[in-house]
């Protein structure tokens, strides 16, 4: 059998974490060494600039090519390293422009998949769409039906899985057995960062002081390291320590462990694992900032609060389309961000992703200028509220999506390149 190529689109932080690494693990696993994956980033107004790094990091692909080399790819079809094509592939759209599926598909003679999560757009060029559900198809003339098939949601597709009995914890400890744990996820963007670390830091910092018992974890995202991180903690360089009140702290490492340790001695262990859903699943609820960490937690089953503190208004900046491109203009861009980021506010939108699939606020979502102990008595009262717990937790069972979506991409590939 001929090898042959496939070719992954992507862009931004969140699509190489949640949409290319589930459906690249999949693909190794299904296709082993009869398949090249090759994955081209393309400019993404939200880039870390890691992106390229972290895909490299996944062993199931072959080859990478950073969003810097992009625009030559497009217009003239040659990679920075001159790479060479099979006969046969398939292009297979995981983040970006959907258009650049067509433009890459044509000049490479391959055939197209694109995965739609909220609209499918040249649907009369392109020859296949797995989408996340029916709404999208709904939307689309008859005759192209028949190039969609429903996948269910990327975001929803991890590895483990705490409803089955095959997982290594399928019953997690109870508090009692191993004492509470808490997740902090602080997010990965600077603009998060900034006010998200020292906002949880002081939370913590209130928790062990009323309940001494209680240990914390803070995964750190793939897109930056430990020390990054841990600069966020430093009111030397980070003077939203002060408006949160103070609690700094510095990065320590213990027999190959990292912590971070506050000036107050609370130690937070750092989880530098990707993914760490076995870690996460422990959990009795967790911290966590708007985006795809809330659809992770949504998909294990793991209670949160979801903070979006406004003490900086003009920090988030990473919208999509254009209000995100005028938020980040120089000079004017402050402006624009403190004005589009009040309109949002204003408008009492839902931000997590259990929350906007269920239409209602099953997790609780915290928006505007938060104080430290007002959430720790929030989240102290859950945590005596064992029977609220497990209601937010049947909630996000309702609301799951499948866990299957990179199995059902997988399966159309295999289809359109392996069956006669």
């Amino acid at each position: 059998m001929s090898k042959k190529d496939i070719v992954i689109l992507s862009n931004g932080p969140g699509e190489i974490t949640t949409w290319v690494y589930p459906v690249v693990k999949k693909l190794r696993q299904t296709f082993k060494d009869t398949v090249r994956i090759s994955v081209i980033l393309s400019p993404c107004p939200n880039s870390t600039g890691k992106e390229g790094e972290i895909v490299s990091s996944y062993s199931e692909v072959d080859r990478v090519q950073n969003a810097a080399d992009f625009l030559p790819f497009l217009l003239l079809g040659k990679t920075k390293q001159n790479w060479d094509w099979y006969e046969h592939g398939l292009v297979l759209f995981l983040g970006g422009d959907q258009f650049f599926t067509l433009i890459i598909g044509k000049r490479l003679a391959y055939k197209t998949v694109v995965y739609a999560e909220w609209e499918a757009r040249w649907y009369r060029f392109l020859d296949n769409f797995a989408v996340m559900n029916c709404s999208i198809i709904d939307s689309i003339p008859a005759k192209y039906r028949n190039k969609f098939s429903i996948v269910g949601d990327l975001m929803a597709n991890v590895d483990f899985d705490p409803c089955s009995p095959d997982s290594p914890h399928p019953q997690p400890l109870s508090p009692q057995e191993r004492g509470e744990l808490i997740g902090l996820l602080p997010g990965s963007k600077a603009a998060k960062l900034s006010q998200g670390v020292p906002l949880m830091l002081a939370i913590a910092q209130i928790l062990k002081q009323q309940k001494p018992h209680i240990d914390f974890i803070l995964p750190v995202a793939p897109t930056i390291n430990s020390a990054t991180l841990a600069k966020y903690s430093d009111a030397h360089f980070n003077p939203f320590v002060k408006t949160f009140g103070g609690i700094s702290a510095s990065l320590r490492k213990e027999n190959q462990r990292e912590f971070l340790v506050t000036n107050e001695g609370l130690k937070i262990e750092l989880i530098t694992e990707f993914p760490c859903n076995e870690k996460l699943v422990e959990c009795d609820i967790c911290l966590t900032t708007v985006g795809a960490n809330t659809a992770q937690l949504g998909a294990l089953l793991i209670p949160m609060i979801v903070l979006l503190p406004t003490q900086q208004l003009d920090a988030m900046r990473s919208w999509d389309g254009l209000p995100g491109i005028f938020a980040n203009l120089p000079i004017i861009g402050t402006y624009f961000a403190k004005l589009i980021n009040w309109f949002i506010l204003s408008q009492k939108r839902l931000f997590a992703w259990p929350n906007i699939w269920a239409k209602s606020e099953i997790v609780p979502e915290l928006v505007g200028e938060l104080k430290a102990e007002e959430v720790a008595k929030m989240l102290l009262n859950l945590l005596e509220n064992p029977a609220k717990l497990e209601e937010i937790r049947n909630n996000l069972r309702g609301v799951r999506g499948e866990s299957g979506a990179a199995e059902k991409i997988v399966n159309i590939i295999s289809e359109i390149l392996f069956i006669p």
